[in-house]
């Protein structure tokens, strides 16, 4: 690759850090964070409002880059991204911050669908899978990075610095894009979809407020989950009947062929299963082997490893033996990882947790790069960006759902543990209060709700898997070179 690709390929890779480290560093500092701006009842809405804002922008900026250029989305997502980022740093109450924050997700929301759909756009077939390895990687690397800068900057200079440390590398980014990406695009008017960008917004905001109430409620068949879901089913119907008469849809439906449909699918699942691994692994490693959270990080480093490798050789075998051949493949790797995951007890050693993380990045490092090669290659150059952010909207609607039905889960499984050991009414947020102050059971007991819990998520994990390794079979081998 030439250095005008090697300079697009860094600054697509600053672009995604900043959107994924963003997340584990606001976890490592919101304590201190609510501790200043005094509001530990609206902590949920920090994450909440920056999680809508992106989800709810996504496919909006996968159409705007198909009809204005990916260079020119690209960098104003950027500057919207840091604009909310500067602000959040001068937050001086929680509903400001809030506010900033959910500005902060209006940006993040083009961040990684026009930089997959560049991607797509600048490098070959083969290429792709080396670039696509690189940008997945980045996640690896927030995962791991985010906590260190998170507790650096709370314990040398202050929380504000994690949103400030954001301007100079998204202005490097916003140069090394405009100085390098060249695109042709004819400057033609266009009619922009406002009633189904609107419609969309709103039926996105139905399914997180359902996701919301879920993770409060003890049924996943209360009133008020109930009433969201049927008005997000509702408004996505009506959403339909109006794309189909749109003249520049934000969604063009025919994306959908039999084969994006199913690879969509794919990645919704696919991506319950990151996140389900992504959260439990870690609480496995902290609450019942006892380790530090600096070791549980460290932990999951070899699912970095494994899935950047995997994700440049699979991408490779991608052309020698076809996108269904190696998607099959790399879920059966990811089922056996998780078959093992569900092996895990209270006395296993660490070394085992490392091992089978590292099996589970490379079935991740294969799904996650073919998803996004295939979704590119089945649709025309003027619709790959809104076919990237349909599928950038599942994947992270699917870890969004994934992580509040696992939470629920969890906590439903830490209640029927002390329910058959006699012990009623207990809250899980408050186990370790109770237990240090010797109410009726012990941190053995904890521990062993805990992977009680544990484990029903990874047999979870377990069955998602094996339903997407079925749905792979039904995948063409279209990108197979005889």
């Amino acid at each position: 690759m030439d250095s005008r690709k090697n300079s697009i390929i860094v600054a697509l890779m600053v672009a995604m850090f900043l959107g994924a480290v963003e997340g584990t560093v606001v976890t490592t500092a919101v304590p201190s964070i609510v501790k200043s701006l005094n509001g530990f009842e609206l902590i949920s809405w920090v994450f909440s409002a920056y999680m809508l804002t992106s989800a709810i922008s996504t496919p909006i900026y996968g159409k705007l880059s198909d009809l204005y250029g990916r260079k020119l989305m690209l960098s104003i997502a950027i500057s919207i991204f840091l604009v909310g980022s500067f602000l959040c740093g001068f937050s001086h109450n929680m509903y400001e911050l809030i506010f900033f924050r959910a500005l902060q997700g209006l940006g993040a929301g083009g961040i990684f669908t026009i930089s997959y759909t560049i991607v797509g756009d600048v490098f070959t077939l083969a290429e792709r899978a080396k670039v696509q390895g690189w940008l997945s990687s980045v996640w690896g690397i927030a995962s791991l990075v985010g906590p260190f800068l998170g507790g650096f900057f709370i314990d040398y200079l202050s929380w504000n610095w994690i949103f400030f440390i954001n301007l100079p590398f998204g202005i490097l980014c916003i140069i090394l894009l405009q100085k390098n990406l060249k695109e042709a695009f004819e400057k033609t008017k266009h009619k922009i979809d406002f009633l189904g960008t609107i419609l969309l917004s709103v039926a996105i905001l139905f399914i997180l407020l359902s996701i919301m109430a879920a993770e409060k409620s003890s049924s996943f068949l209360s009133t008020s989950i109930v009433i969201f879901f049927i008005l997000a089913i509702v408004t996505f119907f009506v959403f339909y009947k109006v794309e189909q008469k749109a003249e520049e849809p934000i969604i063009p439906f025919e994306i959908f062929t039999k084969t994006n449909t199913i690879t969509n699918i794919i990645g919704f699942l696919a991506s319950a299963v990151l996140i389900g691994s992504d959260v439990y692994m870690p609480i496995y490693i902290q609450n019942i082997l006892g380790k530090s959270a600096t070791i549980s990080g460290l932990s999951l480093a070899p699912m970095s490893i494994s899935w950047l490798i995997a994700a440049v050789v699979l991408g490779k075998a991608l052309t020698k033996y076809g996108e269904r051949n190696v998607t099959i493949f790399s879920f059966i790797i990811l089922l056996i990882g998780a078959i093992l995951l569900a092996t895990l007890g209270i006395n296993s050693p660490l070394i085992l947790s490392m091992l089978y993380t590292f099996i589970l990045g490379i079935g991740f490092g294969g799904i996650f790069t073919i998803i996004t090669i295939i979704i590119q290659s089945s649709v025309d150059f003027n619709m790959r960006g809104a076919a990237t952010a349909s599928n950038t909207l599942l994947r992270t609607l699917g870890q969004t759902i994934g992580v509040s039905v696992f939470g629920s889960m969890f906590n439903l499984s830490i209640i029927n543990y002390f329910n058959k050991v006699g012990v009623q009414n207990i809250d899980p947020n408050n186990l370790y209060s109770k237990a240090e102050a010797g109410l009726k059971f012990t941190i053995s007991n904890i521990k062993n709700s805990q992977i009680s819990g544990i484990r029903n998520i990874f047999i979870v994990l377990i069955v998602l898997s094996v339903v997407c390794l079925l749905l792979s079979f039904a995948l063409p081998n279209k990108l197979k070179e005889d």
